[in-house]
């Protein structure tokens, strides 16, 4: 991921705690009501397992949105729609988020 890609995922992430902590106003993000997980999924050329396992995700989530038990709620959907968007990124972010924390697994030991 470049450094640009990111410094803007950096300042989504402060914007959010910002105003999580009341001292910013949320600004209006559209977010669609159906997501097409299936979709998103297919095209990132994975299975239903793999998706789950490198997003987050539960299988029963997956299968349940996909044979339309269910659908991804509010957060869900907006992470959905980034996935869709820039899938490497994330997978980025994930994979430094475990490296960081296992450093301060290794300091704290």
């Amino acid at each position: 991921m470049s450094k640009k890609a990111f410094d803007k995922i950096a300042a989504g992430l402060n914007e959010a705690l910002e105003i999580a902590r009341g001292r910013a106003k949320p600004t209006k993000l559209y977010v669609p009501a159906e997501i097409k997980v299936r979709d998103i999924r297919k095209k990132l050329n994975l299975s239903q397992d793999d998706f789950a396992a490198e997003f987050g995700f539960t299988i029963n989530q997956i299968r349940d949105w996909e044979q339309g038990r269910s659908r991804p709620l509010d957060g869900l959907r907006a992470y959905l729609m980034i996935i869709q968007r820039d899938p490497q990124a994330v997978l980025n972010l994930l994979q430094r988020s475990a490296a960081a924390k296992k450093r301060s697994a290794r300091k704290a030991a």
